[in-house]
């Protein structure tokens, strides 16, 4: 039995660590990785597919991840904060309510109280309407609506509410009032402490992965034509051919469907249906022994241009020289729109200026900048979602073409999430023998 893997992500990589038969994992650019690479330039290390960090509810998964890194690890006690009005607000921010100004503390605990205590009878249609109906108006239209916004680059009101409930905890009404009267409480907890390769950046995840991977990693391999040929799969490329006795992708559905030659109609419309945003990374060096004692920093208002902002040099002293410091800015947007056609440098000088201007940095001390840009970053659950997915996944199961993964399932999966979908996918296939 011989397996083609489609993809040498973090998805990927897990599975062939994972499968015991024949494999080989085809993948499109010069090394694996996907969102999980790292770039190491000038003694600085970033993570360029965004701020990662090493937590799990799932214990068999955490130790999986926590095996492959070994010695190089640090525990790492967040602390993180929601920039808000000139403020920095203990995250998450219905934990922080004491950091708000008096009239601000009083309205969001006042509008929080209500939304606990009148519960109206229509269920929430939409995300905008979940908001409102467990924060209440002062804490949704303070910081949960502007914030989502900037990160799904999409109205609240035009997502849909099936996703939320293991994303998006709700918090017990005692935390909330004690927070607002300064007294300490956590929320998130499951990240309150988190990990992080002392060295390598999250790329050692990779690397440790491509240790154990029990068949061949060919990078460079642009896949651009799928299809079954008496009971087996051929893969191509501009130059040669695979053959596999089953596939399972880890790509984009919309990669996937752009290499599959007999996909109907309907279902094509589906997969261009469905909704993903971009991501780019400003990535700066700072001549500074210790800019602050953040994790990361979350930026609701809309006249700053980045959703996120993370501080490497916080999680290990190693990702950084000597003395320096390191930031990571985060902007969603989509490919195309005005923002991803600006040139890399007028982007990281509007970053510099945002940041320099809310005290965060002073110009002058950056001594590295580069930017990176992710076509694929975000799994986005528009009203539509729901409709397009139930037909896409039964007719890949269908044809035997078998997914994992974030974008494979089209479902915003974090780390571990992507790495117990490749367990749980290894053993259907054991268990199976398909």
């Amino acid at each position: 039995m011989t397996t083609g893997i489609i993809g040498g992500g973090l998805t990927g990589l897990s599975l062939a660590s994972l499968l015991q038969e024949d494999q080989e994992i085809l993948e499109k650019s010069p090394e694996a990785g996907g969102l999980c690479r790292s770039i190491q330039e000038e003694g600085f290390t970033f993570d360029y597919g965004g701020s990662h960090i090493i937590f799990s509810k799932d214990e068999e998964v955490l130790r999986f991840i926590l095996d492959l890194l070994g010695d190089n690890i640090f525990k790492v006690r967040r602390n993180t904060k929601i920039f808000l009005k000139g403020r920095f607000i203990k995250y998450p921010f219905e934990n922080g309510l004491a950091d708000l100004s008096k009239e601000d503390n009083y309205e969001c605990l006042y509008q929080y109280i209500n939304s606990q205590l009148i519960k109206s009878p229509r269920k929430p249609e939409n995300f905008k309407d979940w908001i409102y109906a467990n924060f209440g108006k002062s804490i949704a239209e303070m910081y949960m609506l502007p914030y989502n916004q900037k990160i799904w680059n999409i109205k609240p009101e035009c997502m849909g509410v099936n996703w939320i409930e293991n994303r998006i905890p709700k918090p017990p009404l005692e935390d909330v009032i004690k927070s607002s009267l300064g007294i300490q409480t956590e929320g998130y907890k499951h990240q309150l402490y988190f990990y992080y390769p002392q060295q390598g950046g999250v790329q050692a995840l990779v690397q440790g992965l491509e240790k154990q991977i029990k068949g061949t990693l060919t990078c460079g391999f642009n896949v651009k034509s799928i299809v079954k040929e008496d009971g087996q799969w051929v893969v191509r490329n501009e130059k040669e051919e695979r053959v596999f006795d089953r596939i399972i992708s880890t790509i984009h559905l919309r990669d996937l469907a752009e290499a599959m030659v007999d996909i109907p109609e309907e279902i094509r419309s589906a997969i261009r249906g469905l909704r993903y945003n971009s991501l780019i990374s400003i990535m700066l060096g700072l001549d500074v022994p210790k800019l602050n004692d953040y994790s990361w920093v979350y930026m609701p208002e809309a006249n700053i241009k980045a959703n996120r902002i993370s501080f490497p040099s916080n999680f290990s002293p190693y990702v950084a020289p000597p003395g320096k410091s390191s930031l990571l800015a985060e902007i969603t947007c989509n490919e195309g729109d005005d923002l991803w056609s600006k040139r890399d440098e007028e982007i990281i000088e509007e970053t510099i200026e945002d940041l320099h201007r809310l005290g965060i940095i002073k110009r002058q001390k950056v001594i590295y900048s580069r930017l990176k840009r992710n076509k694929y970053a975000y799994v986005v659950y528009d009203l539509r979602y729901e409709q397009n997915i139930s037909l896409i996944r039964p007719y890949f199961q269908k044809i035997g073409a078998h997914l994992c993964g974030r974008f494979s399932q089209f479902e915003y999966l974090n780390m571990d999430a992507c790495i117990r979908s490749a367990m749980n996918k290894a053993k259907e296939m054991a268990g199976n023998g398909i």
